[in-house]
């Protein structure tokens, strides 16, 4: 059986750090795993476009009706997570009643070079997924440390591969259970 797992990257940054890290965590993840990428290039929410959604707010809206659960994976701008997840999350909670989200399990994760740079972030997407009926996962957090985490090419350091790998399977375990 395959877990599947609605990836939501909150940069569009080509080198985005969060996407390397999301990368890194689908490397480590328990066989039979798989993590599919919601689109984050989405027009700006507007409440005039729910009649006639755009046809990639619609894929993402299936990709998350489809996906055993969410994965968030955000950086942190100006001690929030970013309008990009907002946005996404926004439409795909759209329109009233019809909230994709609705009783999904889900994680968050973000990345930045610093210890603790994701943690208002977290805390802040973590207030609004709970509001959409999102059952987000407790425990262990996820708050990477890219100056430590990945080595000087990019990849994951290897004192870092428990602790991704711990993180993923717990989340995985959250997601079925």
């Amino acid at each position: 059986m395959t877990t599947t797992i609605a990836v939501f990257v909150g940069s569009l940054r080509k080198d985005s750090i969060n996407r390397r890290l999301a990368r890194s965590m689908e490397a480590l993840a328990p066989e039979g795993t798989e993590f599919v990428y919601a689109n984050m290039d989405l027009p700006l929410y507007n409440q005039d476009l729910e009649e006639d959604f755009p046809d990639e707010v619609t894929r993402d809206k299936e990709l998350v009706e489809r996906a055993d659960g969410v994965l968030f994976v955000t950086p942190e701008n100006n001690r929030s997570y970013t309008a990009v997840i907002k946005n996404a999350i926004d439409w795909c909670s759209r329109p009233w009643g019809k909230n994709s989200f609705a009783g999904k399990p889900a994680a968050i994760a973000g990345a930045t070079p610093g210890a603790l740079g994701t943690t208002q972030a977290q805390q802040a997407l973590r207030n609004v997924l709970l509001f959409l009926d999102i059952k987000v996962m407790g425990q262990p957090e996820m708050y990477f440390d890219t100056r430590t985490g990945f080595d000087p090419d990019g990849n994951l350091a290897p004192g870092s591969r428990d602790f991704v790998r711990g993180f993923t399977k717990a989340m995985v375990d959250h997601m079925i259970s």
